[in-house]
C-alpha cells in the first residue's frame, strides 16, 4: 500500500512538472524560437531524468541496474553539455565565413535530393585610398616628361632630315645663283637649342650673307626712322670711291641701304618657283612645299615619322651683331633685326653648367605653358629666356629641387614687368622686348598670370 502511494505521489508529481514543463516550453518557443525552445527542451528533460533517479528507490546489490543507471547519468550529461554551449551566432558583418556550416558528406548509397548550392560571398569591400594631392613640383616634373620629352630616335630623324634638305638648298643657290656670295646654310631653332623645343618639328635654316665689312657699315636702331635698338640699318658706304657694282649685293640697296625686303622677295620666288621639291622630296622620303602665302620664307615637311616646319633667315654678322632679315610688319622696309638668340643659349647652358642648374627645364615648361594659351603665346621665347637671365643674377637656387619655386618666382617677375610694359633686354637694358605688345595684350597677360602666381597649377591643366 505504501509502494502504491509512493508510485501514485510520484505520478502526481511527473504529471504536475510535465504541465510546468509543458507550459515552458510552449513558451520558450514563442520567445526564443524553433531552435532556442529545442535546446532548452533537451536540458529540461536531461534535468527531469536526474530528478527522477533521485527520487526513484535503488536496487540495491543490482549490479546490472547500477550500470544502467551510470550509463543513463553519462548520457544525460552529454545532454547538459550539449546546452551548456549554444552554436555560435554568424556576424552578419563577418562576410569572410559562410552563415552556415556545411553539411557532412553523405554516407556511401545514401540518396539525397540535390541542394542549390548558395552563392559564395561577396569579397569585402576595400576602400580605396584617396588620390594623393600633388605638389607643384612634381606636377612640373609630370609636365615636363609627358609633353616635353622629345623621343630621341624621332629628334636624330628630324635633324637628319633637315641637314638633307638644307644641303640640297645649298647646292641649288650655288648653281642658280653663283654671284652671290652665300655663306653655307646651318641649322638653328628650337629643335637644336634645348630651350623651347615642344616635339621635333620646329627648325631655322639661317643662310649667311657675306658682306665685305670695307663697302659696308652698321646704323644703330635708336638712329633709323623706327626709332627702336632692336633694328639695324645696313648702309653701303664710301660709293664715290666704290660706285655700284663693286659688291654683289649692290642689286639689293634701296637708296644707300640694303633691303632685306627685296632680299627676302627674291629668295620666296627662288624657293616657290624655281626648286624641284617634288623631286629633293621623293629623293629623301618625304613631301616638302613651300609656304605661298608667308611674308617669312617658310617650308613644309611631312615625312612618315616626323613634320617639320622650316624657316630660311638670311643673316649678317658684322661688328660682333647678328642681324636677321625679318622687318617688323608695317611700311617700314630695310630693316634687319638684332638676334641674341645665340647669346641666350650660350649664356643659360653656362649658368645651368656652373651650378648644375634646371633653367632649360623651367624655360621648356614655360614656353609649353605659353604657347597653349591664346593670352600668352607672345611671351614665349626669348621674353621668357631674359626673365630668366635676370632672376638668375638674384636667385642662385636654380637645383631641380628648387624648380617648383623657380617656377613661380618667373610668374611673379614677369607680372612686375607687365605691370611696368618694360621688360629690358638682358645683354641691351635699351631694348625693351614689349614694346610691340599692345595695351590690352599686356593687361590680359597681366591678368591671367597674376592668377598663376596663386595657383600656378592653373598654366599646367590640359587644354
Amino acid at each position: 500500500m505504501a509502494e502504491f502511494t509512493h508510485k501514485r505521489g510520484k505520478q502526481q508529481d511527473d504529471s504536475g512538472l510535465g504541465s510546468v514543463l509543458d507550459v515552458l516550453l510552449a513558451n520558450a518557443r514563442l520567445v526564443l524560437g524553433v531552435s532556442g525552445a529545442a535546446v532548452l527542451a533537451i536540458a529540461t528533460l536531461a534535468v527531469k531524468r536526474l530528478i527522477d533517479r533521485a527520487t526513484s528507490p535503488r536496487d540495491e546489490g543490482d549490479p546490472k541496474a547500477e550500470q544502467k543507471t551510470l550509463e543513463e547519468s553519462w548520457q544525460d550529461l552529454a545532454l547538459i553539455k550539449a546546452t551548456q554551449k549554444p552554436p555560435k551566432k554568424q556576424r552578419r558583418e563577418d562576410l569572410s565565413e559562410p552563415l552556415l556550416s556545411p553539411a557532412p558528406p553523405p554516407a556511401p548509397g545514401d540518396a539525397r535530393e540535390p541542394r542549390a548550392c548558395p552563392a559564395p560571398p561577396a569579397p569585402p569591400q576595400v576602400e580605396s585610398s584617396p588620390p594623393r594631392c600633388l605638389t607643384l613640383q612634381e606636377k612640373l616634373l609630370s609636365h615636363y616628361s609627358s609633353h616635353l620629352a622629345v623621343p630621341e630616335t624621332q629628334a636624330v630623324l628630324a635633324r637628319q632630315l633637315a641637314r638633307s634638305i638644307c644641303t640640297e638648298l645649298q647646292n641649288f643657290l650655288r648653281s642658280k645663283c653663283p654671284e652671290l656670295p652665300f655663306g653655307s646654310l646651318f641649322l638653328s631653332g628650337p629643335l637644336l637649342d634645348g630651350l623651347g623645343a615642344l616635339a621635333a618639328d620646329h627648325v631655322h635654316f639661317m643662310l649667311p650673307v657675306v658682306l665685305d665689312a670695307t663697302l659696308w657699315s652698321l646704323i644703330p636702331g635708336e638712329d633709323t626712322v623706327v626709332r627702336n635698338p632692336r633694328y639695324w640699318m645696313i648702309k653701303r658706304t664710301d660709293l664715290e670711291y666704290f660706285p655700284r657694282g663693286h659688291s654683289s649685293w649692290d642689286k639689293f640697296l634701296v637708296g644707300q641701304y640694303l633691303s632685306s625686303n627685296m632680299l627676302n622677295e627674291t629668295l620666296h620666288k627662288l624657293l616657290v618657283a624655281s626648286i624641284n621639291w617634288p623631286a629633293i622630296g621623293s629623293l629623301l622620303g618625304s613631301l616638302i612645299r613651300p609656304v605661298v602665302a608667308s611674308r617669312e620664307l617658310k617650308l613644309e615637311v611631312k615625312h612618315d615619322q616626323v613634320e617639320l616646319s622650316v624657316a630660311l633667315f638670311p643673316v649678317v654678322e658684322m661688328e660682333d651683331k647678328v642681324l636677321l632679315a625679318a622687318p617688323p610688319e608695317g611700311l617700314v622696309e630695310n630693316l634687319w633685326l638684332e638676334s641674341v638668340g645665340r647669346a641666350e643659349v650660350s649664356k643659360v647652358r653656362e649658368l645651368d653648367a656652373g651650378d648644375s642648374g634646371a633653367r632649360q627645364h623651367c624655360l621648356r615648361i614655360l614656353n609649353s605653358v605659353c604657347r597653349s594659351h591664346p593670352a600668352l603665346h607672345k611671351l614665349s621665347g626669348s621674353p621668357l629666356v631674359h626673365v630668366v637671365l635676370h632672376l638668375s643674377a638674384t636667385s642662385s637656387d636654380w637645383a631641380e629641387g628648387s624648380l617648383a619655386a623657380r617656377f613661380q618666382q618667373v610668374l611673379e617677375e614677369l607680372v612686375g614687368y607687365l605691370e611696368k610694359g618694360v621688360l629690358p633686354s638682358y645683354f641691351n637694358h635699351k631694348v625693351n622686348l614689349f614694346c610691340e605688345l599692345l595695351d590690352e595684350e599686356i593687361e590680359e597677360m597681366g591678368f591671367m598670370l597674376y592668377r598663376a602666381v596663386a595657383e600656378p597649377e592653373l598654366l599646367l591643366k590640359e587644354k
